[in-house]
Parts: structure tokens; sequence; C-alpha cells
């Protein structure tokens, strides 16, 4: 089955990829939530509120920029093969 076929039948998923094997995305995300959890347990529920709404748009921030570069990333590769097959 050609690429094509499998992203439309469903098989690949763009969106999807796997960070588990990568050393550097396990630390940093300990990092993270070690620091989140030492965060909120000095802050009053007031400022939990709003560091949650905070979080709230930074994910949604970061999932916008990734389909951002997603677009961008498949639009330079598609030139690349244009490019390629003109040579």
């Amino acid at each position: 089955m050609s690429v094509l076929e499998e992203l439309w039948y469903g098989n690949l998923e763009p969106s999807e990829y796997s960070f588990s094997s990568s050393r550097e995305y396990k630390e940093l995300l300990h990092l993270v939530s070690r620091n989140e959890e030492k965060l909120l347990s000095t802050m009053t529920q007031e400022q939990k509120e709003l560091f949650s709404r905070y979080s709230d748009c930074v994910r949604e921030f970061q999932s916008l920029a990734e389909l951002l570069l997603f677009q961008s990333s498949f639009k330079l590769g598609a030139r690349m093969m244009a490019e390629m097959m003109v040579e």
C-alpha cells in the first residue's frame, strides 16, 4: 500500500510522533513536571486558577504553532520534490 493510501485509510497519523526514545525529551518533561509541582505548592487558590488559565493558553498556542510548522514543512517538502522532478 502506498503512503497516500496509508494516509487515506487512517493508518498514518502525521500529528502523532513518539518522543519515548528521546532522552532529552524525557528529562525536560520530568523537569517541567517537577517545577510545576513546586510552583503550585506555593500558590494560593486564586493564583492556581490563573496559572491554570495561563497553561491552557500556552497549550493552545503550542498546538497552533505545531500546526503552522507542519504546514510550512509540508509545503517546503512539496517544493523540494517539485524541484527534483524538474531536474
